[in-house]
């Protein structure tokens, strides 16, 4: 009996006209067995050179054909490739092939959908003996109690995929995940396999697909802005160990919430290098508000309005960018049918309004001690999950905090917001959009900050300094060379041109550590609340 295998890249049409050419022979020979291998384009190149290294062959190309020695046992007798195929089956068989290249390209094109369809199925069969890992970090926290029923829908990971859910946190918050734990099995979810909770350390993570970092809370007061840098350190520190120890390898981890939320993904990520490419930070939140604050201005549907992009720091200095936004199904004169939409800064015509009303009531929104709520929150981080894993809807854009590579002239090693698209489990940066060009003073605002706080959160910087531009700074000489001659003209002057004195002048770190101190939450866990500490920088909105 003759078994020969062939093994080929999914997308190769010469894999696709051997393995036609051996069904054939397969089906009219009674001894002619065959078995085949396919593999993924970007993993073939490895697949084949460790069956190389292991049988001491040599072969570069797509496919490679061996026969199985079943008489004698050993290893396979390597033919070749598709032309060593061909000779053989033309020479032995006298059978050949008359495919045409046309006909080649079609079938290695249905071969690397079928190749995919299979690998999905598979990886759903794992899935019903070995569920979903997923852990939360800080469970106490609002946010958590709102994501626990959208993960359990079977909307982000989808129908037929099992999880199994771990609340992490510290011991004081034991009893509080109990009785969340009984209230989440009372779902009686189809696709949650169950549902425990972690407060031991040196457990935390273990074997996780998924974690979900919130906002953690802290009952230890701090005076100044440098002070809460570095105190999120330790705690990024601790869980980068953890992960990198007792983490799945291909874990994901997504980090949420609003206090200093790039600063603590770029420390995962230095702690965490094994697994820093699959370590991302939430946008959508900020986002959302956004679309929010234009549906109420238009008279609409916030889900009606795509692509706001959100740069920069995604809890403090960011710049919310309309230029490329959308709105659909927009009732006016123009109308169209559900995929015609029209650019929103065509349709508020009141540019004051954009300019100081919306940047304010941003402003307000995500000043500092501000947090979102715990509704918007575990939505905007299962939306971010759900794109992850199935991809974002197809031509829209998304704001992801990622690792800059340098794209958009932003400096490397930095975490910030940028608009990019979700496809095959991944991300791509959307580099290709145009005329969505940042001045550099608003860029230099915005890392600025970012670079900052992670050289004093890492003690490579005393003090945060926030940025000044040339105006601001002219600003302040001008306050300083003021005439002053006694000390009643001083006091006048001085009320009269307060408010010439840019925001960031004004102490910003104990101005800031005092608004911070007065909106500390009580730490209860029945109604848990996590600390908020942001960098209440204005927003810029770039009009068209």
């Amino acid at each position: 009996m003759a078994k020969f295998v062939i093994a080929g890249r999914a997308d190769c049409p010469y894999y696709a006209k051997t393995e036609l050419l051996a069904d054939y022979l397969q089906k009219n020979l009674p001894d002619f067995r065959i078995h085949k291998i396919t593999q993924r384009p970007e993993v073939w190149e490895d697949w084949l050179k460790d069956v190389c290294e292991k049988n001491k062959w040599s072969h570069k190309n797509s496919p490679i054909i061996w026969r199985e020695l079943l008489d004698r046992g050993g290893k396979g007798l390597l033919l070749g490739g598709y032309n060593e195929f061909l000779e053989h089956a033309q020479l032995y068989y006298d059978v050949t092939s008359s495919m045409t290249t046309e006909l080649m390209m079609v079938i290695a094109q249905e071969n690397l959908g079928a190749h995919i369809e299979k690998e999905q199925e598979e990886e759903g069969l794992k899935t019903c003996i070995n569920p979903l890992q997923v852990w939360i970090t800080s469970a106490s926290a609002p946010a958590c109690y709102n994501l626990i029923p959208i993960l359990t829908s079977g909307e982000v990971f989808g129908m037929h995929t099992e999880i199994s859910i771990t609340l992490f946190d510290n011991n004081q918050a034991e009893e509080y995940l109990k009785s969340l734990v009984l209230e989440t099995q009372d779902l009686a979810s189809p696709v949650l396999r169950s549902v425990s909770i972690c407060t031991k350390v040196e457990e935390a993570f273990c074997q996780a697909h998924v974690i979900v970092v919130l906002d953690d809370s802290t009952d230890k007061e701090v005076f100044t802005l440098e002070d809460c840098l570095r105190s999120r350190v330790p705690l990024c520190r601790l869980y980068g160990y953890l992960i990198e120890k007792n983490a799945h390898e291909s874990v994901r981890v997504i980090v949420g919430g609003k206090t200093f939320v790039n600063l603590k993904t770029v420390l995962l990520m230095r702690y965490a290098p094994r697994v820093a490419h699959n370590i991302i930070a939430v946008a959508l939140g900020v986002e959302g508000e956004a679309k929010a604050i234009l549906a109420r201005k238009l008279k609409t549907a916030p889900s009606y309005i795509k692509d706001v992009i959100i740069w920069g720091n995604i809890s403090g200095n960011n710049y919310v960018d309309l230029r490329k936004t959308r709105v659909y199904r927009y009732e006016s004169a123009i109308w169209g049918p559900l995929h015609y939409s029209r650019p929103l800064l065509n349709l508020i015509f009141d540019s004051e309004w954009i300019k100081r009303e919306f940047v304010a009531t941003l402003k307000n929104l995500t000043a500092t001690g501000r947090q979102f709520g715990g509704i918007l929150a575990a939505h905007s981080i299962a939306t971010t999950l759900k794109y992850w894993y199935h991809g974002s809807p197809p031509g829209e854009i998304v704001s992801l905090g990622i690792l800059s590579e340098g794209q958009f002239g932003i400096p490397k090693g930095i975490v910030f917001s940028m608009p990019v698209k979700f496809e095959n489990g991944t991300w791509v940066v959307l580099t290709d959009l145009k005329d969505i060009e940042i001045s550099e003073q608003i860029m230099t605002r915005m890392t600025s900050d970012l670079i900052q706080e992670k050289l004093v959160a890492l003690g490579d910087k005393i003090h945060f300094q926030p940025y000044q531009s040339e105006t601001e700074l002219r600003k302040k000489d001008k306050r300083i060379s003021l005439p002053i001659t006694d000390d009643s003209q001083k006091e006048q002057v001085s009320d009269e041109h307060k408010d010439l004195v840019p925001h960031e002048e004004k102490n910003p770190v104990m101005s800031d550590a005092a608004d911070f101190l007065n909106q500390i939450p009580q730490t209860t866990f029945e109604k848990p609340q996590s600390l908020e500490f942001l960098n209440g920088f204005e927003r810029k909105t770039v009009e068209s």
